[in-house]
C-alpha cells in the first residue's frame, strides 16, 4: 500500500515576508529610538534647569554668541556646565577647608526642622544610588523558593555580616530574589551557601531571563553549564 505523500507547506507570500521584516525592523529600531529620545529629553531638561542659574554674561550661549556672532541653541551645554561644576565642588570638598564648610553648612541645614527632613531623605537616596553603582551584583544563583523542589533565580549580594551572621552563622550569604517581570522589587533572603547553586550565566543574562518571564534564555555554553549544574545538584541530593 502506497502511503500518501506529505503535503508541502504553503509558500509564504510577499506580504507575509514584508510583514515579518517590518516587525523585525521594529524590534531592532524601537529600543534604540526610545533610548535616544529619553537621553535627548533628559539633556534638554537638565539644560533648562541649569542654564537659568548662570548669570547672563557668563552663560555659555551668550559667550558663544558674543565671540562668534552666531545665534545658536546647543543642547548639552547645561549638562557640560553641571559636570564641570560638580567636579570643582568635589575637588573643593576633599580639602580640609571644603570639609569644614560642608560640615558647617550641613549643621545649619539640619537645625531647621522641615528642611532637615527633606535634606536627610534626599541625601540618603543619593548616597544609596551611588553606592549601588559601585557595588553591583556580581553573579547569579539558584535558590529553592518558596519551598523545596521549586527553584528561583536570585542575585548574590554579599556574605552575611554583623548581627545576622552572629545570630544565624557565618556560612550565610545575602541574596536578592527579584520578581517577574519587574526585577526592581523582590525579597532579601539570607541563605546557607550550600543551599545555593551558582550559575555560569552572567548577571545581565539572568536579568533578561527574569524580565522575559523565562522566554529569553542565554545561548550556548553558559546555558548548558547552568543546566548541568542544576542536574548535578539534584543528583547529589
Amino acid at each position: 500500500m502506497q502511503l500518501p505523500e506529505n503535503p508541502k507547506p504553503p509558500r509564504r507570500g510577499i506580504l507575509a515576508a514584508l510583514r515579518n521584516n517590518f516587525f523585525t525592523g521594529v524590534v531592532v529600531i524601537a529600543p534604540i529610538a526610545v533610548t535616544i529620545w529619553l537621553v535627548w529629553t533628559l539633556i534638554g531638561w537638565i539644560d533648562s534647569w541649569v542654564l537659568p542659574f548662570i548669570p547672563g554674561r557668563y552663560n555659555p550661549l551668550f559667550l558663544i554668541q558674543h565671540y562668534t556672532g552666531l545665534q545658536v541653541d546647543i543642547r548639552g551645554l547645561g549638562v557640560a556646565t553641571f559636570l564641570v561644576f560638580a567636579v570643582i565642588v568635589g575637588w573643593i570638598a576633599k580639602g580640609l577647608i571644603g570639609r569644614s564648610l560642608i560640615r558647617w553648612a550641613e549643621s545649619l541645614v539640619l537645625s531647621i526642622p522641615l528642611v532637615r527632613s527633606v535634606y536627610s531623605g534626599l541625601k540618603q537616596i543619593v548616597e544609596t544610588v551611588l553606592a549601588q553603582g559601585e557595588q553591583n551584583f556580581d553573579r547569579a544563583c539558584m535558590v529553592e523558593y518558596p519551598r523545596k523542589g521549586i527553584w528561583a533565580i536570585a542575585f548574590v549580594s554579599t556574605k552575611a555580616k554583623g548581627e545576622v551572621a552572629e545570630k544565624l552563622g557565618d556560612d550565610l550569604i545575602s541574596v536578592f530574589l527579584p520578581t517577574t517581570p519587574n526585577p526592581t522589587s523582590g525579597f532579601l533572603l539570607f541563605v546557607p551557601r550550600k543551599d545555593t547553586i551558582e550559575l555560569d550565566m552572567t548577571v545581565e543574562d539572568a536579568a533578561k531571563l527574569i524580565i522575559s518571564a523565562g522566554l529569553v534564555y542565554p545561548n550556548g555554553k553558559d546555558a548548558k553549564k547552568a543546566v548541568e549544574a542544576m542536574a548535578a545538584s539534584k543528583t547529589a541530593k
